[in-house]
């Protein structure tokens, strides 16, 4: 079969190519997809320049998550699924013509979705609404995030509606921000403003957040400290400043502040089975009511990764490069 190689470490632009490599077969729990799409999320990047939390053995294939059909299923998996269409995440190799899951943790979907959303339902989605619930926060309360452009920050606009939560969204330029409103998001601050924190803080009262997400890191914390309240929350999802944390500890002390981080491939393994359930059924509808809306940036073929890559990097898309074999 044909897939998206790469043999080191490193830019991913320069490091992955096209080639051909054996079909493999499923083991006993695994399924063999035959891949519809596959996107690229900023983690595939990473783990391709060797900077995420696993490193996998070399040579490797990229990306983690697929809409596919059931091709072929191993010992102890359901024969039935043979032939269905499903969405699948946690791969090790998506981005080739098939690629291997676990039976256990495939989502099939509903004929009438379109495979760009199947393709990308399980990991921004799920960590987005696992998030949610993983920082306890109920109806009236208000909650900060950065990175609100971002994938999942547009997805946790959606679900932070469904539930009644308040969402104030930081981004870092006034483009983003203009962005946004066009999509008809409000409470929206732009960190390039000096005074961002005191609109921040007419907007959300001054009793401050329950809880704040950073996908940012750097100085923008020690703003997402002052906003928190009382006993606030603050979990680091990401990076991307590629800068520590700047956490001033008197307000961390006074305000008796929580900081946990959040990984979602291992809050997804953590999940009961009735909750994950339960949280896709609720995506699912989302998306088939047009609210959460998973389109397509554009689709690339196999022996197109770097024109692909380049397209994933480039500012103001309007959804997941997509590779199609």
């Amino acid at each position: 079969m044909r897939a998206i190689r790469y043999d080191e470490f490193g830019d991913p632009a320069q490091v992955l190519g096209m080639a051909d490599t054996d079909r493999p077969e499923p083991g006993p729990g695994q399924l063999l997809l035959r891949v519809i799409m596959s996107p690229i999320h900023n983690h595939d990047l990473w783990t391709i320049k060797g900077q995420y939390g696993v490193r996998p053995d070399l040579p490797a294939t990229g990306g983690s998550e697929a809409v596919g059909i059931v091709e072929a299923v191993g010992r102890d998996v359901d024969p039935e699924l043979t032939g269905k269409r499903v969405a699948a995440a946690g791969l090790a190799g998506s981005w080739a013509e098939y690629a291997l899951a676990k039976a256990a943790a495939v989502i099939p979907v509903p004929e009438e979705m379109p495979d760009e959303a199947a393709a990308q339902l399980i990991a921004m989605p799920f960590s987005a609404i696992t998030l949610l619930e993983f920082l306890n926060v109920e109806a009236g309360d208000w909650v900060i995030q950065t990175a609100a452009n971002g994938a999942v920050g547009k997805i946790m606009t959606v679900l932070a509606e469904q539930r009644g939560i308040r969402l104030l969204n930081l981004v870092r330029r006034k483009g983003a921000a203009e962005e946004l409103a066009r999509m008809g998001i409000t409470d929206i601050v732009s960190t390039d403003d000096d005074d961002w924190i005191d609109q921040a803080r007419r907007i959300i009262g001054q009793d401050g957040a329950r809880a704040a997400i950073d996908s940012v890191g750097g100085d923008v914390v020690s703003g997402l400290i002052e906003l928190l309240g009382q006993d606030g929350l603050l979990v680091t999802f990401g990076t991307a400043s590629n800068g520590p944390l700047e956490i001033p500890g008197s307000q961390l002390i006074f305000k008796q502040l929580t900081v946990k981080g959040f990984w979602g491939s291992k809050v997804m393994e953590a999940t009961k089975p009735q909750d994950a359930q339960r949280m896709f059924g609720e995506l699912i509808g989302l998306v088939m009511d047009g609210k959460l809306k998973l389109p397509s940036g554009g689709d690339f073929g196999l022996d197109q990764a770097a024109e692909a890559v380049n397209a994933a990097t480039t500012p103001g898309r309007d959804g997941k490069i997509m590779f199609k074999p």
